[in-house]
């Protein structure tokens, strides 16, 4: 399993979606070096297939499937549907719920 974080450094949320990867991680005892991948540029953006800060791409597929890349590759804050509330980074439930779903597989 390969994971990648994709962000940019001005992006307000990729601390906190940084903090529930590795911690959901550590919860699942899987050990795992996290790939962070920093995007500069729109034109970076569009050759990672970055949906914007922050992107969780595992096995280079997008944590919410790849139904997400219809939102549209670009360079900007992105938000995260958790119930019914967005947010700027996924919920630890969100990355639980995908990585089980790759695990079982």
């Amino acid at each position: 399993m390969k994971i990648q974080f994709l962000y940019f450094e001005d992006c307000p949320s990729y601390k906190h979606a940084l903090e529930n990867l590795s911690s959901v991680l550590s919860e699942q005892e899987i050990q795992i070096c996290i790939e962070m991948i920093p995007v500069r540029s729109p034109a970076e953006a569009q050759q990672l297939n970055f949906l914007g800060s922050p992107t969780i791409q595992i096995d280079g597929v997008d944590l919410e499937g790849t139904e997400a890349l219809k939102s549209g590759v670009g360079y900007g804050c992105r938000m995260y549907e958790n119930g019914n509330q967005m947010r700027g980074w996924p919920s630890k439930e969100q990355i639980r719920g995908t990585l089980k779903k790759l695990l079982d597989s």
